[in-house]
């Protein structure tokens, strides 16, 4: 029998509510996971602590890593990846939450297709109630959609993905890429021959707002996004040129006005 983990970061600046919704959600799994593995990215206050001792209290597949200090999502994740010792690793966000049949979908994909080493899905979008959706966020599909995709943007919604752990850690795992250290694990298992693919249903409930939209563009995102670019480079996807004209192209979208940038943002993933 195939093994699942489910893998969450969480740090001091998530809503107690939400983790706790979150941690409901996979409660709730048709297929539950064999795993739940909560890294606290440094010290999370008392009011998430509770929430999540009480959540391990009760569940015998849950446990937490502990870092001493917040590292970011990168190095968080590859913590938490240490750890697993399942065969397939699924992700959310502390803060959105998995549709009841998430898990036992994806699973059921992997088993149909034995070739596909990361599984992804659309993600219905909410403000403040899950059981209203504002928008779909939909990526291609097929591999050779998501291989051309990902020389411009991050072909996956992150918290919507499951893959094979043996393939991430062929590609070496996790690493500290401000803001961008899923796209750079795509990066590197598409370049070491991973295959991919994306369901359109939208499987995860994703938690959105104005001010999400801001930090896109907020301070630290230029250099972001020029490290990426340049590891585009050294992983063999891009040349050197493209990756000027990505940088240009993706800057220039970061420094639209909020209205417009929501507005352009829609057009480019909304369905």
């Amino acid at each position: 029998m195939t093994r699942l983990a489910v893998l969450m970061t969480v740090y001091h600046r998530i809503v107690p509510a939400e983790l706790a919704a979150a941690l409901d959600s996979l409660v709730a799994q048709t297929r539950p996971a064999d795993e739940i593995v909560i890294v606290e990215d440094g010290p999370v206050g008392a009011e998430l602590r509770a929430v999540i001792d009480g959540f391990v209290d009760k569940r015998s597949e849950a446990r937490t890593v502990t870092l001493a200090r917040n590292q970011g999502s990168g190095p968080a994740s590859a913590a938490g990846m240490a750890t697993i010792t399942t065969d397939l690793v699924a992700r959310l966000d502390a803060d959105d939450l998995a549709a009841p049949d998430r898990l036992e979908r994806q699973l059921a994909w992997f088993a149909d297709h034995p070739e596909t080493d990361v599984l992804g899905t659309a993600v219905a979008e909410f403000r403040d109630d899950p059981a209203t959706t504002i928008a779909v966020r939909a990526l291609p599909e097929t591999h050779e959609e998501i291989a051309r995709y990902a020389l411009i943007n991050s072909p996956l919604n992150h918290p919507s993905v499951m893959f094979r752990v043996a393939a991430a850690e062929k590609a070496g795992g996790y690493r500290d890429v401000h803001f961008m250290e899923d796209y750079d694990l795509w990066a590197r298992m598409l370049a070491g021959g991973a295959r991919f693919h994306n369901l359109p249903e939208p499987l995860t409930h994703f938690r959105t707002s104005e001010q999400q939209l801001q930090r896109r563009a907020g301070k630290g995102m230029f250099a972001a996004e020029r490290q990426m670019q340049a590891n585009l480079v050294r992983y063999g996807l891009i040349s050197r040129p493209r990756s000027w004209f990505n940088l240009a192209a993706r800057t220039a979208y970061r420094l639209l006005p909020t209205a417009l940038l929501t507005r352009v943002y829609g057009r480019l993933f909304h369905r």
